[in-house]
């Protein structure tokens, strides 16, 4: 058995691992990162951010497609696979693979795959298909993601029955699909399939999808959903599952029996602990599977670090990466930590949703005298042009000094639009208000220009 010596090895490959691994060996440092899959990039590049993005991407393509008057002269409207559709994601994943390999490749990040177990809070082994190897090293920074959660009372060996990673390995397009979950990705997944004309049935164990959102924007969700076609039942929690050769039947512990080609589970993830051998340096980790951090992502063992989704919120490859990058700082002591937690967030439905900041039931609970303001896209000349008229942007404002307080957006390219905003939140002092955008020239006709609309409205509203 090998041995190598390094002064941080990162387990893990996806966003969190890149970013601690190439701040780390900017800084000088001998790094190596293992991976327990054959290529890097993580579930973020393989299962989750990028194909389900690349998914939405060309849906929306067919859905423009099928919907804009112009095409109609040219041809009926055009209905595709979910495999056909799947193949621009696979080559955005391919690309993504190659990029990523040539980050560890300049920054002369020693590679390794296998699967990393501790032996103590120095040294771990890594047992791969043919050898294992040892790795010494002073700092160990655990980034190994998660897998969706599995009751065991769910066959998911069936055929008709996947889970939010496997529903990648869909060979066909149903007629008909039971979604469990409405979270962030059950309702992108949603967006998706009925965007390819399959019936889609959305069951919610909560009382109103993404209940973290502005209520007003998850009201929008939930309406453009069902205007769409998806059946969305809110308060149910599962009791069975049953497939045979013909479909699936949900049972609910209403009553209710839901029956489907195919079945799709997206209800909860874990972090990728399992085989980590966390007890051999005194580590436990929740119900989830999850690794408990300081606010410097340092975990009871001092040199152990743990970044990205294997610490639960928020779950975003954009925070992950941050993360990483944050936890290789505080091991270099160098000028760039910060604990990650002015995150946005982005959810790619159709239409999607972006938002960053307090929203209007977390400022009104807090007793903060906040004004909105507000611009629909259907009023904007570049979503006339574009045919997204489907929409808003809404600023919230505290309605005596102006200060911005949360930008919440509905729509096309919402998740590009909020981070105007995020700019002018983040800016020291008075530099952080509504004034800003109604004191800036705008190009015309952008979607950016929904920011002079919206506070033009808003100040309308404090005179």
């Amino acid at each position: 058995m090998s041995e190598h010596l390094y002064d941080v090895v990162v387990i893990g490959a996806g966003p969190a691992g890149e970013g601690a691994a190439m701040n780390a060996a900017k800084h000088g440092k001998r790094v190596a990162v293992v991976e327990d899959k054959s290529v890097v990039g993580g579930n973020c590049t393989h299962w989750a951010t990028i194909p389900s993005k690349a998914l939405r991407y060309s849906v929306k393509q067919i859905i423009n497609f099928n919907t804009n008057s112009m095409f109609r002269d040219i041809g009926e409207p055009r209905w595709f696979s979910f495999p056909r559709v799947l193949q621009n994601a696979e080559r955005v994943m391919r690309k993504q693979v190659k990029l990523r390999t040539q980050f560890y490749a300049r920054n002369r990040v020693d590679r390794f795959h296998g699967v990393a177990s501790f032996q103590d809070n120095n040294q771990i082994i890594i047992k791969g298909e043919e050898s294992s190897q040892t790795l010494k090293a002073d700092t160990f920074i655990i980034a190994t993601g998660s897998s969706p959660y599995l009751p065991p009372d769910v066959d998911f060996t069936h055929d008709r029955i996947y889970n939010s990673d496997s529903i990648l390995t869909l060979s066909h397009t149903p007629r008909t699909l039971t979604i469990y979950g409405a979270g962030v990705i059950g309702s992108e997944y949603a967006s998706i399939f009925v965007g390819l004309g399959v019936k889609v049935d959305l069951i919610n164990p909560g009382d109103r999808l993404l209940s973290f959102l502005d209520d007003e924007i998850s009201d929008a969700l939930s309406y453009h959903l069902r205007n769409n076609g998806v059946l969305v039942r809110h308060n149910e929690q599962y009791e069975s599952v049953v497939a045979d050769d013909y479909g699936v039947v949900l049972n609910l512990q209403s009553g209710k029996k839901v029956r489907s080609d195919a079945f799709l589970w997206c209800n909860g993830r874990s972090g990728n602990t399992k085989n980590l051998g966390l007890e051999n340096v005194g580590l436990e980790v929740n119900g989830r599977g999850q690794l408990s951090v300081d606010d410097h992502y340092r975990t009871a063992v001092p040199n152990i670090y743990a970044v990205g989704d294997v610490i639960g919120w928020p779950g975003l490859a954009s925070a992950a990466y941050d993360q990483g990058r944050a936890a290789s700082s505080d091991v270099l002591k160098d000028a760039y930590f910060r604990h990650v937690d002015d995150v946005p967030t982005g959810i790619y439905t159709i239409p999607e949703i972006s938002s960053v900041g307090k929203n209007e039931r977390e400022l009104t609970a807090a007793k903060v005298p906040y004004e909105v303001g507000q611009a629909f896209f259907k009023d904007l000349a570049r979503a006339q042009i574009s045919g997204d008229p489907v929409g808003m942007l809404k600023l919230l404002f505290h309605r005596e000094t102006k200060e911005l307080l949360g930008i919440h957006c509905f729509g096309d390219q919402a998740a590009e639009i909020v981070h105007i905003g995020q700019a002018i939140m983040n800016q020291p002092g008075e530099a952080n208000t509504l004034d800003y955008f109604i004191n800036t020239t705008f190009n015309y006709p952008t979607m950016a220009e929904a920011y002079r609309v919206a506070a033009l409205n808003g100040l309308n509203r404090i005179f």
